[in-house]
């Protein structure tokens, strides 16, 4: 279907919105995947906030031109659908990932994060990325095991004395029992 000036100027306008709010994108082939499959994906996606967009090559590049996904822009070619993920950069990753184990069709291309191109073998690292809650949590153990170490040395000697009271005590009441 052939789309006026306005329609495609509404489509970069969109699609570069979606770009300047994403933290990552990946690019992947999906040609020979069903629409019902594609729609399931579609839905996956937006329970995880990632964005799916499938927009013609030459939209593309115009739209992601001036983002800090322009460096995706010669990878862009053939039948492509965009993820953009909007909260945490490893969302598409993981997204994709579990989708390509039941579809083998659909294949990475390539992938942009913080203006740099990513060849498709670091979807594995990028949906490995944790989580920010899990980040967090990650730091937080980090910062508080000096912490836990430090009252357990201190802590030590008294538990020590009284471990060895107790069994001074418990030799005396054996003495006084024999």
């Amino acid at each position: 279907m052939a789309l006026n000036l306005e329609s495609k100027k509404a489509i970069v306008s969109e699609v570069s919105k979606v770009a300047g709010q994403s933290v990552s994108l990946i690019a992947a082939e999906y040609s020979g995947i069903t629409v019902e499959r594609i729609t399931q994906f579609r839905k996956q996606a937006r329970e995880v906030q990632v964005d799916v967009r499938v927009v013609r090559n030459t939209l593309a590049r115009r739209a992601l031109e001036g983002t800090q996904f322009g460096c995706i822009q010669e990878k862009l070619v053939g039948p492509l659908l965009l993820a953009f993920s909007q909260e945490h950069p490893g969302a598409a990753a993981r997204l994709i990932k579990e989708f390509v184990k039941e579809n083998e069709l659909l294949k990475v291309k390539a992938l942009a994060l913080d203006n740099q191109l990513l060849p498709p073998e670091a979807l594995e690292t990028l949906a490995s990325l944790p989580t920010r809650e899990e980040g967090i949590a990650l730091l937080m153990s980090v910062m508080q095991a000096p912490m836990t170490k430090l009252v357990r040395t201190m802590s030590e000697p008294h538990g020590k004395l009284v471990r060895t009271l107790a069994a001074f005590r418990d030799k005396k009441q054996s003495e006084a029992a024999a």
